[in-house]
């Protein structure tokens, strides 16, 4: 069964659900990557682990977190040419998770490589910071940043109520970029992680929403009869 919303399905940011639908979105997106790389490159996924702590009452929580990303690489060299990361909650919400994404960051950019950040987490503070001004209204964004222009942000916005956008992948300056339809990498995941029978749709979103798209939301669900 797929999900009931048209594109992010906002039940999926929970605690129980998201490493889950992380690992298995990694995966898909890797899958539906690798053919539409030219034999100039390879794709792997490297994985980064970290601890958060937090304090509770008298005690500290430690939580441990393994997050996959995606990279290209040359295959003649090894070279790392672009990296697609998927920003967890963690990244956007605790002091350890956010230094472990931007120490993976910086680790890129010293090697030149491009950026794709996927960001589908409503929770916390975005990882990127640039100007939102002139941009529409949005709760999900991909952002390409290319080895070339790091200044420069080429942003793919999106809403609750919208499917995922395509959007490009750089490669090395000398070859076409190549496109990932996010929509199709996230209808696949869902079918392929089962979280149709995982997601209880009468329970309260851990997912903080505006009042509007909490309104859009209930009265969603209730028309497809999950409420």
């Amino acid at each position: 069964m797929p999900s009931p919303f048209p594109g992010m399905d906002p039940f999926l940011e929970d605690a129980a659900l998201w490493p889950l639908f992380q690992h298995q979105l990694t995966a898909c997106l890797y899958q539906i990557l690798l053919p539409g790389l030219v034999d100039r490159y390879r794709a792997r996924i490297s994985e980064r682990k970290y601890v958060t702590e937090q304090a509770l009452f008298t005690s500290v929580i430690r939580e441990a977190h393994t997050e996959e990303s995606i990279e290209i690489c040359q295959r003649s060299d090894g070279r790392l040419v672009t990296m697609i990361e998927i920003v967890s909650p963690a990244n956007k919400t605790t002091p350890e998770g956010r230094a472990a994404y931007l120490e993976c960051r910086r680790e890129g950019r010293l090697q030149n490589a491009g950026l794709v950040e996927i960001d589908l987490v409503l929770a916390g503070q975005p990882m990127l910071d640039y100007s939102r001004e002139e941009l529409p209204e949005y709760d999900f964004v991909v952002t390409v940043t290319r080895a070339a222009h790091p200044e420069r942000f080429e942003i793919y916005t999106t809403t609750l109520q919208k499917r995922l956008p395509r959007f490009k992948i750089p490669l090395a300056g000398d070859d076409r970029d190549t496109v990932l339809d996010l929509q199709a990498s996230f209808a696949r995941t869902f079918d392929q992680g089962n979280f149709s029978t995982q997601i209880d749709y009468r329970k309260h979103l851990a997912a903080p929403l505006s009042e509007e798209d909490q309104r859009w939301v209930d009265d969603w669900l209730t028309q497809l009869n999950l409420r």
